[in-house]
């Protein structure tokens, strides 16, 4: 675990290590790690009205997970996401059914491979950049994984969560390697377009 430097630099300041034991939970070990972290900046330097810490995750790390168990916590989880990935859009109104029956939890599929079911970005902007041409950020709101009750959830108490957050798909239109030109995603906890990403066109 380390802090990330401010601006354009690729410092970082080491704060923590654990070694794993074969067959650790690591999304259940970096919680901890991060919950004692944000524990001692609440008690020493963070206060009410400040900006909520910022946690930043490689593709390894289960974001979703990390920030359910996190949500009692003044955090904000980026996390970048594996490219085979789907996520389920929220529950559309429920209209009258005349066949009754329990409401749908989830809505229709966000599948990262397949732009046909991507639909329509809440944001999206684009800068030109001189390395990689033309970089595109696009941003859908309030989408979450369906989940299951096996692996990291098999022993979860009660219903299973609906973990909410932005997902952000970043493109560009070369790379200098010239290798497969594939989108990043990144899924953040918060669940509104920020100033940064204006609405589309």
């Amino acid at each position: 675990m380390a802090a990330l430097e401010t601006g354009r630099t690729p410092w970082t300041a080491v704060l923590d290590a654990v070694r794993l034991e074969p067959g650790a939970d690591v999304a259940a070990v970096t919680t901890v790690q991060l919950r004692e972290l944000v524990e001692r900046l609440v008690a020493g330097q963070w206060k009410p009205g400040d900006p909520e810490v910022l946690v930043v995750l490689d593709a390894g790390y289960d974001a979703p997970r990390i920030a359910h168990l996190l949500n009692d916590l003044p955090v904000e989880n980026f996390g970048r996401l594996r490219s085979d990935r789907v996520m389920r859009r929220p529950t559309p109104p429920r209209g009258y059914d005349p066949k009754g029956g329990r409401p749908p939890k989830h809505g229709g599929e966000f599948v990262f491979g397949e732009p046909a079911t991507w639909g329509i970005e809440q944001a999206v902007t684009a800068t030109d950049t001189g390395l990689y041409g033309k970089a595109t950020a696009q941003e859908w709101d309030r989408l979450h994984p369906r989940l299951t009750r096996r692996a990291a959830w098999i022993h979860h108490d009660g219903p299973l969560p609906v973990i909410e957050g932005n997902v952000i798909g970043l493109t560009v239109a070369r790379l200098p390697s010239r290798g497969v030109n594939k989108p990043v995603w990144l899924w953040w906890s918060g669940t509104a377009t920020t100033a940064d990403i204006g609405p589309s066109p």
